[in-house]
C-alpha cells in the first residue's frame, strides 16, 4: 500500500545511483513518497544535492560536512565546504549531515579535530537559522551537549541508547529512524519508545536496505507498517504524522 510519506535522509548524489538516478526518483514517487531530503556531505555531494533540488520539485537539499572529512580533511577542504554551505544556504532546507563519529576516531587528536570542525557547522546552523542534521555514532550524548543552543536538531539514523533518546526528545528535537527498523531489534525498541511527534523516517539510501541490495527512497514505505504495529496504530496515521513532522522540522 502507498502512503504519502517523506524520506528525510538519503544520498542520491552517491555513485551507486549514477546508472539509474532518475528511475530511482520515479520509483519513489510511484511508491507514495511525496518528498525526498538529499543530504550532501562533501563539496561535490552538496553541489549535486542542490542540482537535484533545483531539477525536482519534491527533492530538497541539506548541505553538510562528513565526519570523515571533519576528521581527515585538510583545513583548506573543510573551509571550502563551510564557505559553500554558507553561500548556498538559501537554497537548502537544512545544514548537515555533520557530527561526531567516535566509531572511526581512533585517537584523541582525531576526536578533537572532528569536534572542532563540527562546532563550526553548529555555528553556521545557528547563524543561518536552519535545522541541523546530526550524525552521531557512539557519540550521541557528546553531540547533544554541543548542539543545545540550536533550535531544530534532527538526529539522523539514531542508533543510541533509550536514555539519551529521551534527553533528545525532552529538548524538543527529532529522532530519525532508518529502514533498519524493519530488521533491527534495538531500532524496534527505539521506535516503540519515541513519541510520535518527535519521529522522522529515513532510508539513508544507498545504505541500510530493508530489502536485498541497495537501499532507495521508495523503500521508506517498508518502515511504516513495522512502526504502526510496534505502536499499535494505523499505518496511515504513522505516515501522516511523520510526514507532518518532516514538513515542520524542515519548513517544507
Amino acid at each position: 500500500m502507498a502512503y504519502p510519506i517523506i524520506d528525510t535522509h538519503c544520498h542520491l548524489d552517491f555513485p551507486k545511483f549514477n546508472r539509474d538516478r532518475e528511475e530511482t526518483i520515479l520509483r519513489a514517487r510511484e511508491a507514495g513518497v511525496v518528498g525526498i531530503i538529499n543530504s550532501g556531505i562533501s563539496l561535490k555531494g552538496n553541489r549535486i544535492s542542490l542540482e537535484l533540488a533545483e531539477k525536482h520539485e519534491n527533492i530538497y537539499a541539506t548541505l553538510g560536512l562528513s565526519p570523515d572529512i571533519e576528521r581527515e580533511g585538510t583545513d583548506k577542504e573543510i573551509n571550502a565546504i563551510l564557505a559553500q554551505i554558507e553561500a548556498n544556504a538559501g537554497k537548502a532546507v537544512g545544514i548537515g549531515e555533520a557530527g561526531l563519529d567516535f566509531q572511526d576516531c581512533k585517537t584523541n587528536q582525531e576526536r578533537k579535530r572532528q569536534t572542532a570542525a563540527f562546532k563550526k557547522v553548529i555555528e553556521l546552523a545557528k547563524d543561518l537559522d536552519k535545522p541541523l542534521v546530526v550524525h552521531a555514532r557512539l557519540a550521541e550524548a557528546e553531540v547533544l551537549k554541543l548542539v543545545k543552543d540550536v533550535d531544530t536538531i534532527v538526529y539522523h539514523c539514531y542508533s543510541g541508547s533509550i536514555e539519551t533518546m529521551r534527553e533528545i526528545v525532552d529538548m524538543g528535537y527529532y529522532i530519525s529512524l532508518a529502514t533498519l527498523v524493519c530488521f533491527s531489534e534495538h531500532h524496534q525498541v527505539l521506535a516503540e519508545t519515541v513519541p510520535l511527534e518527535n519521529l522522522l523516517l529515513e532510508t539513508d539510501s544507498p545504505f541500510l536496505s530493508s530489502r536485498k541490495g541497495r537501499n532507495e527512497p521508495a523503500f521508506i514505505v517498508d518502515s511504516v507498517p513495522v512502526i504502526a504495529q510496534l505502536k499499535d496504530m494505523d499505518p496511515t496515521e504513522v505516515a501522516k504524522m511523520t510526514t507532518e513532522n518532516a514538513r515542520r522540522a524542515f519548513n517544507i
